[in-house]
């Protein structure tokens, strides 16, 4: 029979197998259920011993700088013109240095991770139910797609629940049509519906997982489609029980246009690589909201999502690792979305999206700087600060320098060289990724320009949200124009 559940202002369409296959359109009954969506905030135990932890790792650090400058002040020259260009010429070194580490570090990582998923595959036979939550708003160009893909997915024991976070288009009503037991590619699949007035996407997930029963919950947009394999290949990883939440491969289905086919480039060389370097030690900084799979146990020990970032599937992760939980990185686990084809979009994104990594970085700042509360957790977000904050204000500041010394001292040939070296770094890359993830070979050529065109524009968008957050400019989430594409 079907039930019409009403959830602190939420309506839910939820429908219920009997004997026989029921229709649509059969009476339903309606009962309350009371929804306590607060976060869950857990008491500090031990706080002696973190304190006398705390004031040992920062007196350390104290002790070391101080004995930095007692011993390179006697041979500082103190001169402004010579501090001028010591600065410079440091800064650059720097910047080169750490430039080729990051790369060559993710890679040698990136290749042990491959080399690991190769050889050491979890063996199959675990299958436990999964529920897919999929938030939806002003999605009615794409939702029909995205819920009818996923009744093709290779896996018999899964349900969809849909949840409509109070669209003011057609998107209610497109989904409507698809609830009930849809046929699948082994047998009916479960559809539902949440109906709830506008919340934003972290309170629409919760609401979803909280109606689950599942022991797995995959996490999608609205706006996705789901590879058939995708849940199949991503929860065998789970029969590890300390595997938190599983990370799945996002990449772009409108591709075409220079914008979407750097973006696609960017997905696969600059997140995908570092994602299976951060997966070899289990440290995935941030699962995708287009495809994840997290086990229910570990959302409500972090208290399910947070509203209080921009940048909410951040702060979950970072949760869930400060918890003591791993994250792996599937793959073949693939979500195709649509990326922003217009400048103007993709530059409201990363704005959003840095705004977001930094809001969650400042939520979590005690493990920021005291590292004995969960190194783990310490590590990845010290490389998140580097890479939403300290790498673009370097990438700007280089390329800042060469263009003055090629202006005024004419120094022309180094930009050539500054370009060549790092076009030579990103074609070696773009080469490697596109040939592990078997991609289109003609994203290589997009190498060429990806750095010193693309990475530069994201970095500079990256620096003003920067500067606008630490301002505390006001800002609201962006809504990206659906074009219905698909895979």
């Amino acid at each position: 029979m079907g039930i019409i559940y009403i959830i602190d202002g939420i309506i839910l369409v939820y429908y219920q197998k009997k004997k026989l296959k029921m229709k649509i359109n059969q009476e339903v009954k309606k009962i309350s259920i009371t929804l306590d969506n607060r976060e869950v905030i857990r008491k500090d135990e031990n706080r002696e011993g973190k304190l006398i932890k705390r004031i040992i790792t920062t007196g350390t650090i104290s002790l070391i700088l101080l004995l930095v400058i007692i011993l390179t002040l006697p041979h500082t020259v103190l001169s402004v013109k010579s501090l001028l260009e010591f600065a410079t010429i440091v800064a650059l070194v720097i910047f080169l240095f750490v430039l080729l580490f990051r790369y060559f570090a993710i890679l040698v990582l990136a290749y042990l991770y491959i080399n690991e998923y190769t050889y050491k595959v979890p063996s199959g036979g675990y299958s436990p139910f999964v529920s897919i939550i999929v938030p939806v708003y002003n999605e009615e160009k794409v939702v029909a797609d995205s819920i009818k893909s996923l009744l093709d997915l290779d896996y018999n024991n899964y349900e969809i629940i849909v949840v409509n976070d109070g669209s003011s288009d057609k998107t209610m009503n497109v989904a409507e049509t698809l609830v009930g037991y849809q046929k699948g590619k082994y047998s009916d699949v479960k559809v539902s519906l949440i109906n709830k007035p506008n919340g934003g996407k972290a309170k629409a997930l919760n609401a979803g997982i909280r109606l689950s029963k599942a022991e797995i919950v995959l996490c999608m947009d609205g706006d996705s489609q789901l590879s058939v394999d995708s849940i199949k290949l991503a929860v065998r990883h789970f029969s590890n029980r300390e595997i938190g939440a599983v990370a799945g491969n996002v990449k772009v289905m409108n591709r075409g246009k220079i914008f979407t086919d750097l973006q696609a480039l960017e997905y696969i060389e600059g997140l995908n690589m570092a994602r299976s370097a951060q997966s070899f030690v289990r440290l995935v900084n941030i699962i995708p909201g287009p495809i994840g799979l997290f086990r229910k146990k570990a959302i409500e020990e972090a208290g399910y999502y947070s509203s209080d970032t921009f940048a909410e599937d951040a702060d979950l992760t970072l949760k869930i690792l400060a918890n003591g939980w791993k994250i792996y990185y599937e793959p073949n686990s693939i979500s195709y979305t649509e990326a922003p084809v217009k400048l103007q979009q993709l530059l409201k994104q990363r704005y959003r999206w840095t705004r977001g990594i930094l809001q969650s970085i400042r939520k979590h700042k005690k493990l920021l700087i005291n590292p004995s509360i969960n190194i783990g957790d310490t590590f990845i977000l010290w490389t998140m600060f580097y890479e939403a904050l300290i790498w673009p204000a370097m990438n700007i500041a280089a390329n800042l320098f060469f263009i003055i010394a090629a202006l005024v001292f004419g120094f022309s040939s180094l930009i050539f060289f500054w370009w060549a070296g790092l076009a030579l770094l990103d074609l070696v890359t773009a080469l490697y990724c596109i040939a592990v993830e078997k991609e289109e070979f003609r994203l290589v050529g997009y190498s060429l320009i990806y750095r010193m065109f693309f990475i530069l524009i994201i970095d500079i968008c990256k620096a003003m949200a920067t500067v606008e957050e630490f301002l505390g400019i006001k800002m609201t989430w962006g809504k990206l124009e659906r074009a219905g594409a698909n895979v």
